[in-house]
């Protein structure tokens, strides 16, 4: 029987990549600093929406005045849960390159408002 040679090649390079894959780690989210000059550094749209994710326990920190118990945590599992549909709404309406700060503004607090809805807050 004649070994598949390509077939086994194949499969032994795509495990290769999976394993260094999951040892590359997952790179820290950027600080606020990061977004203080997007003229001349711009941001992509996943980098800011990774940056409003980060903060998601500030936001429930200030939606529900409390910094841990029952009505915290619920706010942050579900601002965590809508996570996903957030993002793909801010696909829709905002540009992939963050270059100025009044997207970056916008782009930012919609995606809070998403995450962390809360009544009486003005909508940009």
């Amino acid at each position: 029987m004649k070994m598949p040679v390509v077939t086994v090649t194949l499969v032994s390079a795509a495990l290769l990549y999976v394993l260094w894959d999951q040892t590359r780690g997952t790179p820290a989210p950027a600080s606020a600093e990061r977004f203080s000059n997007l003229a001349t550094s711009p941001a992509s749209r996943g980098e800011v929406l990774d940056f409003v994710v980060s903060r998601v326990p500030v936001f429930c920190s200030e939606a529900t005045g409390r910094d841990s118990g029952e009505t915290f945590n619920d706010c942050v599992q579900r601002a965590n849960s809508r996570s996903s549909s957030c993002r793909r709404t801010m696909v829709g309406q905002f540009p992939d390159n963050v270059m100025s700060e009044a997207v970056f503004r916008d782009l930012s607090i919609t995606m809070i408002n998403c995450l962390v809805p809360q009544s009486g807050v003005v909508q940009p």
